[in-house]
């Protein structure tokens, strides 16, 4: 009876090019040479739903990683440089930044160091909700802005470790912001993984030379400054990735706002341009509309310009959108800018505090300098969105004036009966509509050449656009008393207790101004720990023959590991030049100065597999010889392998689980000559042999090529050579006998685009389907995946 059982088995129509498990549950996330990515379930490999390539984000997807927490996946994109963050649940991006290179890999790993000043933290850490109320959700996509506070996830540090080329490696806390840029790091990385203590960041890189072969070696940096700053390093990520989740939050609402501004606002501008253009007399607009007020009577053209392109009907309907697009906005302004406003503040002032505490924080790189400007970048944004209160308050008045008078002079002009309420008009209300005519209807030259239009009668729609350019009708702040107080008082008017208004500029530009500025003060601690990262080990293994390069990296060994009870990195790797059958294994301290005992040492894979006696009746050999395909940790103590039979015999692939602790109870020491690669002193290093009992099976009808592993839910997933065929298997249970096995398995091995059968492609279809992200959700919360004893 075989080893594992096999619980799902598909034909894909693309190749695959990264696969990676969930860490909570038996979901597996694939993505394809097509762009998207794939989320499908443990059972029968039934897929939950797809992304689809985004022509915004990119259509290249270069690497995989989940969050410890199994909520957010993250993947990067190689033609646009993005790095996304996707909740799980729904497939919708919540979160994604722009880097200066593409990632070739990517390790999201978790802090599991306790203390008790961690301990009080995590407990205290929510003290803002104390102080602050609330945020409240976005219109029109209310679940989206709960996403977008929620990309925050639990307490505890957890760091997304990015590596690509030309030595680029970024460490990102909570997946959002950087806090480390290593430099220095040499060739291409293709392997990452920080240890769980933060001591050391191990990395497998490329190093291509123009004359030779590229070069694979193992790099472990010292990352001591993280692990001995554990506490201020977690405080300081917090503050800063809540930070970070606030600026998207007003990006959304600023995007809302824009979406609630209507172009019919602009009617009434482009109207009075086009009247100016074509009527015939030398009299202004302004005075045309106000001998309308003041006599009664209006030239032929104004009255052409009111009954027929303007009309009653067009008139109500402008006012009512005037109306309800201010109200929106007002509303917006005061329930999220302010009070996403007031959260940023918060949160930045306890940003300054830490850097006053010099002892704990200066050598993180807190600057408090940096953290004054962006806190007064924030106040200026604060009293930006104020001024467009006010600007929205005294337009609803003037319009609401102006429109009321304007529709009685049209009905009267139309001879229709005008109701007694809308008949009266005070002397007050007279003055107070002509001023709104003198101070909105004189033609403007200048603002024709800039924008086509001779009027600006709206004023919000400028506070929303995303230029550079200078407010076309800024604020009057003439008789201001504050201004003019501030203005004679020489000890107030620099002083950097007030924040700058910067009255003749957009929203949008101070928004972008305040992220400019925020950024800035980001950036510093990323360059103050990124530069105290030093490298403490570089050993060059083994050269890659050119004629390999076809090959998709992604999959390629060494792969890493790190053992959190024994503190410890990992590195397999096969020299199939050198000695095909071997399977190489170093090991390092996550402490990079500790010595470490039988720091390397090879598994002979030739007779790994011990046959029973049926194959050895059947006339299988029992002396098969096995190289290594490829090879992942699937805990402390296991490495499960794809095994390939040499050419000569008449054996397909094998999957297996191979145990460590014999291997690394070898007591015979290699000593490692630097001056060499790995692969010239090969002879030296220590063998030990290892012969299979049961855990094993044979990949029938499947040129298995590559696996991924989670040994916390106890499964694994094969891919075939031609990287569609797909199996996934339950690993600490026993098949069932042939006939219960899911009729899939007698599917054709390796036949490139296979239909997929008809209950699966209806599920696709639908998972790509405007009720596909519901559908998703469903399936994920009442139709959870198989509990592993």
């Amino acid at each position: 009876m075989p080893a594992f059982r096999q619980v799902g088995e598909k034909q894909l129509p693309n190749p695959v090019l990264c696969m990676a498990w969930s860490p909570k549950r038996d979901l597996i996330a694939l993505a394809n040479t097509a762009g998207e990515l794939l989320l499908h379930r443990l059972a029968n490999f039934q897929r939950v739903w797809s992304l689809p390539p985004n022509e915004n984000t990119g259509k290249e997807i270069t690497a995989l990683a989940w969050r410890p927490d199994g909520k957010i996946l993250a993947f990067s994109l190689g033609d646009t440089k993005l790095v996304v963050l996707c909740d799980a649940e729904k497939a919708e991006i919540l979160h994604l930044f722009p880097l200066e290179n593409p990632v070739s890999c990517m390790h999201w790993m978790e802090v599991l160091e306790e203390s008790s000043v961690l301990n009080s933290f995590y407990t205290s850490e929510d003290e803002s909700n104390l102080f602050l109320p609330k945020l409240p959700t976005l219109p029109k996509s209310e679940e989206k802005s709960d996403e977008i506070l929620n990309l925050l996830g639990e307490v505890r540090l957890n760091i997304l470790v990015l590596g690509g080329g030309s030595g680029f490696v970024e460490l990102y806390a909570y997946g959002m912001y950087k806090i480390a840029t290593l430099p220095g790091v040499p060739g291409t990385c293709s392997s990452l993984c920080l240890s769980s203590d933060l001591k050391s960041l191990s990395i497998i890189t490329e190093i291509r030379s123009a004359d030779n072969d590229p070069e694979i070696c193992y790099i472990q940096l010292d990352t001591g400054l993280l692990s001995d700053c554990l506490p201020e390093v977690t405080r300081m990520a917090r503050k800063f990735t809540h930070i970070s989740t606030l600026l998207q939050y007003l990006r959304l609402s600023l995007t809302c706002m824009c979406e609630a501004w209507e172009d019919i606002l602009m009617q009434m501008d482009l109207r009075l341009t086009k009247f100016v253009q074509e009527k015939n007399t030398s009299t202004q607009v302004q005075d045309e509309f106000l001998e309308l007020l003041l006599w009664g009577q209006s030239s032929p053209e104004l009255q052409a310009l009111l009954m027929n392109q303007l009309t009653v009907k067009g008139l109500k309907k402008l006012g009512q959108s005037i109306e309800t697009s201010y109200s929106s906005i007002q509303k917006l302004v005061i329930s999220h800018l302010q009070s996403g406003s007031e959260a940023l503040l918060y949160h930045l002032s306890e940003v300054k505090g830490m850097s006053l505490w010099k002892q704990k924080f200066q050598p993180l790189g807190l600057d408090s300098a940096a953290i004054e400007d962006a806190i007064t970048a924030v106040g200026s944004f604060t009293l930006k969105a104020n001024e467009l209160l006010q600007v929205i308050d005294k337009s609803m008045k003037n319009f609401k004036a102006f429109f009321r008078w304007l529709y009685v002079a049209m009905l009267r002009m139309s001879e229709e009966h005008v109701p007694p309420e809308l008949n009266k008009m005070t002397q007050k209300d007279i003055a107070f509509v002509a001023d709104f005519l003198s101070e909105h209807f004189s033609e403007n030259e200048e603002l024709f050449d800039r924008k086509g239009k001779y009027f600006n009668v709206e004023r919000v729609g400028q506070y929303l656009k995303d230029e550079d350019e200078d407010l076309v009708s800024p604020p009057n702040t003439k008789g201001n008393q504050w201004l003019k107080f501030l203005q004679e008082s020489t000890h107030l008017k620099e002083s950097p207790l007030l924040f700058p208004s910067y009255s003749q500029k957009s929203l949008h530009f101070v928004k972008r101004m305040m992220e400019g500025v925020i950024e800035l003060c980001l950036q510093k601690p990323a360059e103050i720990i990124g530069k105290s990262v030093k490298q403490a080990v570089c050993l060059p293994l083994y050269t890659v023959p050119e004629s390999s390069e076809n090959t998709p990296r992604l999959f390629e060994l060494p792969s890493l590991y790190n053992d959190k009870k024994t503190n410890m990195h990992y590195g397999v790797f096969c020299m199939p030049e050198i000695s095909p059958c071997k399977l190489y294994l170093l090991r390092k301290f996550t402490d990079p100065f500790r010595p470490v005992p039988n720091g390397l040492m090879a598994i002979d894979l030739s007779n790994v597999l011990s046959h029973s006696i049926d194959d050895a009746a059947a006339g299988a050999s029992s002396d098969c010889v096995y190289s290594c395909q490829d090879a992942r940790f699937y805990d402390d103590e296991t490495l499960t392998v794809v095994l390939r039979a040499s050419e000569e015999e008449n054996r397909g692939r094998v999957l297996a689980q191979l145990p460590l602790g014999s291997a690394l109870s070898c007591e015979e020491e290699f000593n490692w000559d630097p001056s060499l690669r790995l692969d010239q002193q090969s002879g030296a290093i220590p063998v030990k042999g290892l012969v299979l009992e049961n855990q094993w099976r044979d990949l029938e009808n499947m040129k298995a090529q590559y696996v991924a592993v989670n040994g916390i839910r106890k499964v694994a997933c094969v891919l075939s050579s031609n990287l569609r065929h797909v199996r996934v298997y339950e690993m600490d249970v026993e098949d069932e006998e042939d006939e219960e096995r899911p009729e899939s398995q007698n599917a054709s091995s390796d036949q490139d685009g296979l239909e997929e059968t008809p209950a699966i492609r209806g599920e696709a279809e639908g998972g790509e389907t405007e009720g596909g992200g519901q559908r998703a959700k469903e399936q994920l919360e009442s139709g959870e995946a198989l509990e592993l004893s």
